[in-house]
């Protein structure tokens, strides 16, 4: 697979929640982009679909099974990835889940599952590759924020997660800086995924009229599909935004904040 010219060189990635969804779509584009992706998920074998679509496509990628929430597997996870594919450079915290309750009902069970794997989970993939990035002068952290993040009903352990994550990218932003490595978060808004789907099942009705509830409301008329967030992805991870640091980028089709 030819590299692209923006990406210089050959770098390794690390996608999380990268089996479905916006993960997977990240992965791959990526790996368009002439990166070598580690799709990281829970389950090594539910990433195998989206290795498969890599390597058909030319690409070079790697399924790896791994909780981000436990230090010990994040930190096995890591090693084996420099070990077969090279020192990770680029990071994509992409891993999540919802628990979505009002906060009268929701149990703490529920506020921590949620805060473990989006904040937690971060944190440790964060520090784990970050050795690699200064050591080569070079690294792209890419988290995955949400509008939610801006407060939404029946979410309060999302938006808190979401939130904590922009104020934990604009740190990391300030630390590495020096390094020659950069920390931003993407938001997306209404994104069409199995998770939305899943919202709309629990909301009792169809998907697509859920979908069209939910475009009536973003000014260009449509709700986003997994490549709006990896086309975002992937200029935040490119070479050429090494002075873009510290942002919020909202991928929502219209104002945010």
């Amino acid at each position: 697979m030819s590299t692209s010219s923006h990406t210089g060189h050959r770098r390794i990635a690390i996608v999380t929640g990268a089996a479905r969804g916006i993960g997977a779509a990240v992965a791959q584009r990526l790996a368009a982009d002439g990166h070598a992706v580690a799709v990281l998920d829970l389950d090594e074998d539910t990433c195998q679909n989206v290795v498969d679509n890599i390597t058909r496509a030319g690409g070079t990628a790697l399924a790896v099974g791994a909780d981000v929430s436990n230090g010990t597997a994040v930190e096995t996870a890591v090693d084996e990835i420099a070990a077969k594919l090279g020192a990770p450079t680029v990071l994509v915290n992409n891993a999540g889940v919802t628990r979505d309750n009002l906060l009268f009902k929701m149990t703490a069970a529920e506020w921590d599952t949620v805060m473990n794997i989006h904040l937690r989970g971060s944190f440790l993939m964060t520090r784990e590759v970050q050795g690699h990035m200064t050591e080569a002068g070079f690294g792209r952290i890419i988290n995955l924020s949400s509008v939610s993040a801006l407060g939404n009903r029946g979410q309060a352990n999302y938006a808190a997660a979401k939130a904590g994550l922009q104020g934990f990218t604009k740190t990391v932003a300030l630390e590495l800086g020096k390094f020659g490595v950069t920390a931003n978060a993407v938001a997306p808004g209404f994104i069409e995924t199995e998770m939305t789907a899943a919202t709309a099942a629990r909301m009792g009705m169809k998907f697509d009229e859920l979908k069209t509830r939910a475009a009536a409301d973003i000014p260009v008329a449509r709700v986003g599909v997994p490549d709006d967030i990896a086309h975002a992805v992937s200029f935040l991870a490119s070479e050429g935004a090494g002075f873009v640091s510290g942002q919020i980028l909202y991928v929502a089709g219209g104002p945010k904040a």
